[in-house]
């Protein structure tokens, strides 16, 4: 161990062997005294310095006079061979032991086609292929060793160390405090300041030194510039640079993206479809038509505030749903039912051959023991023999964990109430935002001279004004919820005290989307299957928890237009969010944090300093980029068939997400700690459960959020004449109902006075003077039935045709092993 170096030398040093430093750790000195050896805090420092100095070799490579705060000092963490080889054995790291002989595969048909789209080879396979085998410290000659210095990469010896140093004592010999243990808590209590590894260079231009491979200058030029967005992403590189765990991420999310262009392509179609049938759309221009909507009186939307209003008011937004409700909307929501099997099938084709190029087939059953979490090892102090390997391991007692179950039990019951109670009250206080809007909005357009009772227009439309201004709202109230359920996630896992990181990640990622998921779901569940519902009729209405406020109703063309706006600006907001917390605001940070740092000459602006400036990549900072891309893909496949340019929208923020994702973690993050996975995680679940629970829903969609049902019995069934027709179709979808029926009640409304006797309200019910007047007709029973089978017949028919495309994948994978 090396303290109090000479500053020349361990500077040059710093610099010529800088690739092969794996860690760096940094703190500050508070004394007044700025000598190292008489600052008590730094004595500690020292202390903790020495207890793993057999170990690893720490060098003193700053002093406060070079440091650009001039209190911070850096210390440099090396793993000789000897740490390396005995840690790589433990690890059961896999190593080269033979060049590969297997022969390469034959190029593709028409490969020239794809060149632009292309990488050169030394970038996207940096390494040649080798037979390997877990590394052995006794058989070191086994293996192709030609350079110690090199053998081991750079993420891998960052792992190693960082192995060693999380599991690392630093108590005195004589008070053995057990909790005084690991890095992290050196960082938690504030005697360490950060501690990372070092970039091997510049972004911007490559390394001095010919034994630096400057990976990170080929990953920015390469990768991480918007301008390679048409490019593929060199796996291999940012595999062999940030470790496997990484580069699981970012291939997933390459080929989610590429998947995305096949569901575009086919939103596009549909969309382009309900342009094309604008002159088809009878409905529409019934509406529309003076002498048909013009003439037609409806009811009154809301009590005391709101006025009559001429169905011909509702003509534009009629037009805009019949751009999503039409019948291509059918056919693109089973469509994306096969898309989103199809993507988890070959998805796992993908994966498959990842584990294999990357030598993960056998880590799970491996490796998983070896990545026991520091904090379980900590609270777990009873230890007891393995029966197959034999070796004495932490345990939680039975005891301990019924106890921790039963603390955890009651937490979650309690969150579970606390937050569906909150998640209610949002909802509802939303709900009545919007009534009291609507009313609000009604009464100015009824009291305007200019308005009276004739056509609204199209920018004012109370209905549009009400629902953007409440999605607004609610995407507001989506974002504070988040932060608290981030917590009470992490809490709760951390209560549960798991064994191993991969455990503690899927524990984690399980809750964490519970709660995501019914925080940004809830509002188009409820617009989707909710709103509209539960009405009543004139005289007759339903009124929110027994208040004044009564329940929303659907526009005439029914609620789907409505449930379009709700879920693009939720899904486009978030999408907006997330970019500028992932790329804007770790730029404005770093250009704050390293403003005095720029104004040195380069020479003495050092690279630790340079990496320390950087924001700090934390544990879960993947998996907030998992939840991110997964809560996207329930927006497109749980609410597609409201809005088919949804993976449109996705497909764009993904080309993008790549390379922002690319860009901060070249040049606005420390470089991770390598950390190997094999799959996804929990994730993979997670996405199959949204891929079965999307069928259900869209069917669901389609058949009560969408007008398209009703218009089918209209068009079979209940059509006037001979020959099929839309025509005559509105004045069949409403009801009537006898304005002096609620006679008392208009002595306390404020309505515009009215010359009609009747008036009109969406629904299926008998008229007034009949002997069921006011009660639901056979049409509606009838329309009822067609829903419930269309949702059947959808849903078997999605069924048997992803059963048919999962049995030709197979077949498919088959004849190409």
């Amino acid at each position: 161990m090396y303290i109090g170096c000479p500053e020349n030398v361990w500077k040059h040093l710093a610099v010529t062997f800088l690739p092969y430093w794996p860690f760096l750790f940094s703190y500050i000195n508070q004394c007044c005294n700025i000598s190292l050896f008489k600052c008590t805090h730094c004595t500690t420092v020292n202390l903790n310095v020495t207890v793993f100095s057999f170990l690893v070799l720490v060098h003193c490579i700053s002093s406060l006079k070079e440091s650009d705060d001039r209190k911070t000092y850096y210390l440099k963490i090396h793993a000789p061979w000897e740490v390396l080889a005995t840690y790589a054995d433990v690890l059961k790291i896999k190593v080269p032991f033979k060049p590969s002989d297997i022969p390469k595969g034959r190029d593709a048909p028409l490969q020239w086609l794809t060149k632009p789209f292309r990488l050169p080879p030394e970038i996207m396979k940096p390494d040649p292929d080798y037979f390997t085998a877990p590394f052995d410290k006794s058989k070191a000659d086994f293996f192709l060793i030609k350079d110690k210095e090199t053998f081991f990469p750079p993420s891998t010896r960052n792992r190693i160390v960082y192995y060693i140093l999380t599991r690392c004592p630093y108590y005195k010999e004589d008070r053995k405090e057990k909790d005084k243990t690991g890095i992290k808590r050196l960082l938690s209590n504030g005697t360490y300041t950060s501690a990372y590894p070092l970039h091997d260079c510049r972004y911007w231009k490559k390394a001095k030194e010919t034994q630096c491979e400057s990976e990170r200058y080929h990953l920015y030029k390469h990768w991480a510039r918007f301008l390679c967005f048409y490019k593929e992403q060199p796996l291999n590189l940012i595999r062999k640079y940030y470790g496997e765990k990484i580069g699981i991420y970012f291939a997933w999310l390459g080929f989610y993206t590429e998947m995305l262009f096949f569901a575009a392509v086919m939103g596009v179609i549909c969309f382009v479809y309900g342009l094309l049938s604008y002159d088809d759309n009878i409905t529409s221009k019934e509406i529309c038509n003076p002498n048909i909507g013009g003439k037609i009186v409806m009811c009154p939307l809301c009590d005391k505030k709101c006025t009559y209003w001429k169905l011909n008011s509702t003509c534009l937004s009629s037009w805009q749903a019949h751009l999503f409700d039409n019948e291509g909307t059918v056919f693109f929501a089973i469509f994306m039912g096969i898309w989103v099997t199809l993507f988890l099938e070959f998805w796992k084709r993908r994966q498959a051959r990842l584990e294999y190029e990357w030598d993960l087939v056998d880590f799970e059953e491996e490796q998983q023991q070896l990545q026991i979490r520091p904090e379980f090892e900590l609270k777990c102090t009873t230890k007891r023999r393995n029966r197959i390997t034999q070796e004495l391991e932490p345990y939680l007692p039975f005891t301990s964990k019924c106890a921790r179950f039963s603390i955890v039990l009651t937490a979650v019951l309690l969150l579970f109430v606390l937050k569906t109670c909150l998640i209610v009250a949002c909802v509802m206080g939303v709900i009545a935002y919007r009534l009291a809007v609507y009313a609000a909005f009604a009464s100015l357009m009824k009291d305007s001279p200019t308005n009276k009772i004739q056509l609204v227009g199209s920018l004012i439309n109370p209905q549009l004004a009400t629902s953007v201004t409440a999605s607004c709202i609610n995407f507001v109230i989506i974002l504070i919820l988040n932060f608290l359920y981030e917590y009470v996630a992490i809490w709760i896992t951390d209560m549960e005290i798991p064994k191993t990181h991969l455990e503690y990640e899927n524990k984690l990622t399980t809750k964490m989307f519970m709660f995501q998921f019914v925080n940004y779901y809830s509002s188009c569940f409820y617009v989707a299957f909710f709103k509209g519902k539960f009405v009543g009729y004139p005289g007759n209405y339903t009124y929110m928890f027994g208040s004044q406020l009564r329940n929303e109703e659907c526009a005439p063309g029914g609620c789907l237009i409505e449930l379009t706006t709700q879920l693009v600006i939720v899904m486009a907001g978030k999408q907006l969010v997330g970019n500028i917390q992932e790329a804007l605001l770790p730029l404005l940070r770093n250009w704050w944090i390293s403003r005095k740092g720029r104004s040195h000459p380069e020479g003495r602006y050092s690279r630790w300093e340079q990496d320390h400036d950087l924001q700090n990549f934390s544990q879960f900072g993947l998996f907030y980029e998992y939840l991110e891309m997964v809560i996207q893909f329930g927006f497109i496949t749980l609410f597609v068939a409201s809005f088919p340019l949804a993976p449109l929208l996705a497909l764009f923020n993904n080309i993008l997400e790549v390379r922002v994702d690319a860009w901060k973690f070249t040049t606005q993050f420390r470089r991770p700690v390598a950390a190997k996975a094999r799959n996804i995680g929990a994730w993979k679940d997670i996405l199959n459960v949204v891929a079965i629970l999307s069928v259900v829903t869209n069917a669901f969609i389609m058949a009560f959020t969408s007008d398209m049902i009703p218009r089918l019995v209209y068009l079979y069934a209940y059509h006037p004449g001979e020959k099929a027709t839309m025509e005559g179709y509105i004045n069949n979808s409403l009801s009537v109902y006898e304005i002096n029926d609620f006679f008392s009640f208009l002595s306390e409304n404020k309505y515009t006075s009215c010359t009609e006797n009747t008036l009109l309200y969406r629904d299926y019910r008998y008229p007034p003077g009949h002997e069921r007047q006011y009660t639901h007709t056979m049409q509606f029973w009838h329309i009822l039935a067609a829903k419930m089978a269309f949702i059947i017949i959808m849903e078997v028919r999605t069924i048997s045709l992803i059963h048919y495309m999962l049995h030709f994948v197979s077949n498919l994978q088959w004849k190409s092993s």
